[in-house]
């Protein structure tokens, strides 16, 4: 670097200022501890930092440029550091080990820039310690974008992990910890609780029919039905295939059989008034209804829900059963 710098004190200012660290900095400032920096080459795909391996040098990019990766090497590349960038920073502020996979992009020379020279730069120059405040703030503000991306990431998996994708309800993987909630809330308080359980008549004869587009679309449409029938404080899933479940919170099996054959009559289109049904296609529904037994589990409220649809089924369907 000294030779480099070893030339008018415009020339060594238009070099600097090529460098972030180094914008506005004084060449005579810096120049004797410039002497004191190394220069490496780096090749392409060779690595400069690696998580677990202790870092003692900020490296700034002179030429070429470097490839960031998170969580290991071959993951796609995070961002590219340019020339005039720096890498290595933050290891040193927090002294820790780097948090990031630094990998030469292609052909690469490097200013290192030890951490006790650093520091030195620092105290020398007001500018240095300037840019090096405001490279870390824009670290810190890029490591949150990151944070809340994948936030965003994690949330949408979640999300899709619970829910149904073709209806919007929740699936059956979430139905076992949201009903035992609910049902112990409601054996705590004394509270009636019950359990509806639909299936769409004929299904299957429907999708041969009118094909699995046209079943798909039944599906949804008889969810959409189903979410603006019931109480927000009711349980509602795809149980799978066609065989929707609900579990109605502070209701007993009477009053469970009265709301099913309501939702039911929407369902076929037999209220008259055509607002929600879906009239237009020929779509019935049965329905089993269950009240919670204080002191069964799930599984023995769900088989009961399941042998009472069963009966409306065998009763010739687009009925309701307890």
């Amino acid at each position: 670097m000294s030779q480099s710098l070893a030339m008018n004190s415009d020339y060594k200012r238009s070099l600097l200022e090529g460098l972030e660290l180094f914008r506005g900095v004084s060449p005579d400032d810096v120049q004797d501890l410039l002497q004191s920096c190394d220069r490496r080459d780096l090749g392409e795909g060779e690595l400069l930092l690696s998580p677990g391996e202790k870092n003692e040098h900020v490296f700034i990019v002179l030429s070429g440029s470097l490839n960031v990766h998170v969580g290991s090497p071959e993951a796609p590349v995070l961002t590219t550091m340019d020339v005039g960038a720096c890498v290595g920073e933050m290891s040193i502020i927090e002294d820790r080990d780097p948090s990031a996979f630094v990998i030469g992009a292609e052909p690469t020379h490097l200013l290192l820039i030890h951490q006790s020279v650093l520091w030195d730069m620092v105290n020398a120059s007001h500018e240095f310690a300037k840019n090096l405040l405001i490279v870390l703030s824009e670290r810190v503000r890029s490591h949150n974008h990151v944070i809340a991306d994948s936030y965003g990431e994690l949330r949408k998996f979640e999300r899709h992990a619970t829910t149904d994708a073709l209806t919007g309800l929740n699936n059956r993987h979430t139905m076992e910890e949201l009903f035992e909630r609910e049902i112990k809330r409601c054996e705590k308080d004394d509270l009636p609780i019950s359990l509806i359980m639909i299936d769409i008549d004929n299904f299957k004869v429907f999708n041969d029919h009118f094909g699995h587009v046209a079943g798909d679309r039944a599906l949804s449409a008889v969810s959409t039905i189903l979410k603006h029938q019931f109480r927000p404080r009711d349980v509602l899933v795809r149980f799978g295939g066609d065989e929707f479940a609900i579990l109605l919170p502070e209701v007993d099996e009477e009053l469970g059989v009265t709301i099913a054959d309501r939702v039911r009559q929407i369902v076929s289109g037999d209220t008259g008034d055509g607002s929600d049904s879906l009239i237009q296609i020929p779509i019935k529904i049965s329905m089993g209804v269950s009240q919670h037994k204080k002191g069964d589990d799930l599984s023995l409220l769900i088989r009961a829900a399941d042998a009472a649809l069963y009966r409306a089924k065998h009763a010739g369907r687009n009925v309701v059963s307890n």
